[in-house]
């Protein structure tokens, strides 16, 4: 791993500037509405197509990598996330009024189309790049940890530019773009394709096959991705709300006090990283007991509503969710063969980025009820995840079965499937390069 330390570094900046290029904007929604003189609506249609695009086209672009190449898909979609940020940083320095908002729309989008390949390919390569699936498991910590760390100092650096320039933030985007650019040129060696890529009917052939058989563990795997990112998005949006209208904080101090949650969980993003190792068993226990921390956490939150209270519970939570994120990582990445991994990796990324899309706008449609139904419903969200994580994931099962054969055969378990069909004498031998 150690020689590969230069590769890893390059690919983290890549969820680092992907986060920052949507969140940075989240702070400062208010200071452009007023400067371009556009509805609240419009204005929260800079994060929305961004991410609407983005999840149209995730699948294309895994199946694009799985196809030809990640550093193939990648680059190219870095040059368009930096193409589309200078577009509206030109139109925020140099237009005015609607022509200003429509460049803007229209150079966040070509960013949304840009992170479409760039973040969601990150994962497979990364599995692609070890052998061993501990190394694996604490690359992917890393790589986890990285996108959470950008969410950390994304509030805070937001709101930071906009108080010297408010389109500042847009500026800074295509400048990011470029230097992790340069870097996964430079330092990224993807490994070569051994074997003629498959055709697309082929491909789409082989993709249904490894839904079929794997369909139980990995729509619940994608589930509990999505429930995540809604909890997450959902309730930091609760609280920008909350810190500005009743607290009156604002600018670099709110982003400050977003920014406590958001660090326990980049830091339990790391931990559980190095924790879980290759044992696909204690990634299904880490990951349901962080489950089981953020409904706990949601339930307590529905009882007060102090905010003092409701930011240190949060942070709880948050180190629930962070202990659950390279859980689903691994287990997903290491469960599917090298060939379809990109595609099954891009679908769960764009069931996270429905999480973080519906987040804000359900949580905005709730803030007028009672804050206990409020907090209620989304610990039964989590609740949700919690049990499809116990009911669903069961590695323990298959290593029980394993029982006499040696350490690293047990390790190798897999995933229980629905009863019917997939408990027939000779299904498992047809995956022979998947440890589930």
């Amino acid at each position: 791993m150690n020689e590969k330390k230069r590769d890893l570094a390059a690919l983290a900046s890549i969820p680092v500037i992907m986060t920052l290029g949507n969140s940075m904007l989240i702070p400062i929604l208010p200071q452009i509405e007023r400067q371009l003189h556009v509805s609240s609506f419009k204005v929260s249609m800079l994060i929305t197509v961004y991410a609407v695009v983005a999840i149209l086209l995730i699948p294309l672009a895994g199946y694009l990598s799985d196809r030809f190449g990640r550093k193939v898909v990648i680059i190219p979609s870095l040059i368009i996330a930096a193409a589309g940020g200078a577009v509206a940083s030109v139109a925020a320095m140099m237009l005015a009024g609607s022509a200003a908002y429509w460049t803007i729309l229209a150079g966040r989008l070509l960013q949304g189309i840009g992170a479409a390949g760039a973040f969601p390919i990150v994962i497979p390569l990364v599995g692609d790049m070890f052998d061993d699936e501990k190394q694996v498991s604490k690359s992917l910590g890393i790589i986890e940890t990285s996108n959470t760390f950008g969410k950390v100092v994304s509030p805070i650096l937001g709101a930071a530019l906009a108080a010297w320039l408010w389109y500042l933030p847009f500026i800074a985007i295509p400048v990011l773009c470029v230097f992790s650019l340069v870097l996964v040129i430079m330092f990224v060696k993807a490994p070569k394709k051994k074997e003629r890529p498959p055709a697309f009917s082929e491909f789409v052939a082989s993709v249904k096959k490894v839904m079929k058989e794997n369909g139980r563990w990995l729509y619940a795997l994608f589930a509990i991705g999505g429930i995540c990112m809604f909890i997450l998005f959902g309730v930091l949006f609760y609280l920008s709300e909350m810190l500005e209208s009743k607290y009156k904080l604002a600018g670099v101090v709110k982003g400050l006090v977003l920014a406590i949650p958001l660090a326990a969980l980049c830091l339990a993003s790391f931990l559980a990283g190095k924790w879980i190792g290759k044992s696909k068993v204690r990634m299904k226990w880490i990951g349901f007991a962080g489950l089981a921390i953020v409904t706990a956490s949601l339930v307590l939150m529905g009882f007060w509503n102090n905010i003092y209270l409701v930011v240190g519970l949060f942070s709880a939570g948050s180190v629930g969710i962070g202990a659950t994120l390279p859980c689903l990582d691994a287990l997903i990445t290491e469960g599917i063969d090298k060939e379809k991994r990109g595609t099954i990796t891009a679908l769960f990324s764009s069931m996270r980025f429905i999480g973080v899309s519906l987040g804000p706008p359900v949580i905005s449609l709730l803030l007028g009820s009672a804050h206990m139904l409020l907090f209620g419903l989304l610990a039964a969200i989590s609740a949700v995840g919690a049990l499809l994580s116990f009911f669903a994931v069961k590695p323990e099962k298959e290593e029980q079965e394993k029982g006499g054969k040696s350490q690293d055969q047990q390790q190798r378990s897999v995933y229980e499937e629905p009863k019917k069909g997939f408990e027939q004498k000779g299904i498992r031998s047809k995956r022979n390069k998947s440890p589930f």
